[in-house]
């Protein structure tokens, strides 16, 4: 599931252009995290998640999971483990485990598709803080292998209108169009 290569955050970035004044602050607290050390340490109050929307190209289906503590249908993606540093080695992980698909590639390459800094609210194990998640699109060729990492968070395949529907979140909403812009470039 490992990509070519480690690709540092700020790299990544490099070529980045957010859309919106709101998501050029979010890029600009992410840089500044990452320029101050750790940017993946849990004990931040704000600290670096990667997460991706998994699509099937040819039927142009997304896939969304729910997310038991958030109460909604998000897209897949999380915490590096322990000594991981690479946002797409963290996002190809959390998928293959959160989906079970065994095939997931970055497409239509490894470029972040959004940059959103969330609030994410207090819990009986941890206090409010907030990620500074870093949003990529994968890819399966086998739709129907997808199973979900635990019943409680289940998995949906959708048309984007159907996703759209299904989502209140603007931030992810706003993912959903991008990705339809991708389809349309490359489909």
């Amino acid at each position: 599931m490992h990509h070519t290569a480690p690709v540092p955050i700020a790299a990544l970035l490099a070529g980045y252009r957010p859309r919106t004044a709101a998501e050029s602050a979010d890029v600009r607290r992410v840089l500044d995290l990452v320029a101050a050390g750790d940017p993946w340490s849990r004990e931040l109050p704000l600290h670096v998640t990667a997460s991706a929307l998994v699509v099937h190209p040819p039927t142009r289906r997304v896939l969304l999971r729910w997310h038991v503590r958030m109460r909604s249908w998000l897209q897949i993606g999380g915490h590096g483990d322990p000594g991981e540093r690479d946002p797409l080695d963290v996002v190809l992980r959390e998928g293959a485990e959160e989906t079970s698909l065994d095939d997931l590639v970055c497409w239509p390459d490894g470029a972040v598709r959004q940059v959103v800094v969330l609030p994410v609210p207090a819990s009986a194990t941890e206090p409010a803080h907030e990620h500074a998640d870093l949003r990529f699109v994968l890819a399966t060729g086998q739709p129907e292998r997808a199973r979900p990492e635990q019943p409680a968070a289940a998995l949906r395949w959708l048309s984007l209108p159907e996703a759209h529907a299904l989502t209140a979140e603007p931030n992810l909403r706003e993912l959903f169009t991008r990705v339809e812009e991708l389809l349309d470039q490359h489909g």
